[in-house]
């Protein structure tokens, strides 16, 4: 009688396998985050002008800064000039401005932009609620590392500062790593 032969495994079927369950314990436990969306539309002369920082996600260029401005300005080509401006270690330090371009790259809402301080490198600014009377806005990045919270003012009141960092949290961006912004009282 004739010893039956065992079959080994291959390696592949059972890396096939491997991988498989791997990436369905992935997916089912990865938390889903929500399609990030833009608001339907932005009039880019109105959103023009200065804007206070109020609150950021935690960003390398802007480590010890207070007291930070972006100014907005449209061009004759449609691109927007920009002017940031932060002072180092509180509200009277020294200041620091950098000036960028940004560009529109979805035209048919104005709210999704590229912006440029040093060539080549562009990042991603998306302008994700913005106050009808354009007195505040919520600004994000697509892979959610970069958020801010604006305001036409130095200071916003409580109310609109709570629901924008909601609306943030809901959005999936990491609202509790938020640092709030050092402003003057008044100008």
């Amino acid at each position: 009688m004739a010893t039956p032969r065992i079959r080994k495994p291959s390696f592949w079927p059972a890396a096939a396998a491997v991988l498989a369950t791997s990436a369905a314990v992935y997916a089912l436990t990865r938390r889903r985050r929500p399609k990030l969306t833009t608001v339907p539309h932005v009039d880019l002369h109105r959103y023009a002008g200065r804007w206070y920082e109020i609150a950021r996600l935690p960003q390398r260029f802007e480590q010890g800064c207070t007291h930070v401005t972006a100014e907005y300005r449209p061009l004759a080509d449609g691109n927007i000039e920009v002017h940031n401006t932060c002072h180092q270690d509180s509200v009277n330090g020294p200041a620091e401005t950098v000036r960028g371009l940004a560009r529109v790259v979805d035209p048919k809402t104005n709210a999704k932009l590229k912006v440029q301080f040093q060539w080549p490198f562009e990042g991603d600014y998306w302008i994700l609620a913005l106050d009808e009377h354009y007195r505040f806005a919520l600004v994000g990045t697509p892979d959610r590392k970069g958020l801010w919270i604006l305001s036409r003012e130095p200071q916003l009141s409580h109310p609109a500062l709570a629901n924008l960092t909601e609306m943030a949290r809901q959005k999936g961006f990491a609202v509790d790593k938020l640092i709030y912004t050092q402003q003057p009282e008044a100008e």
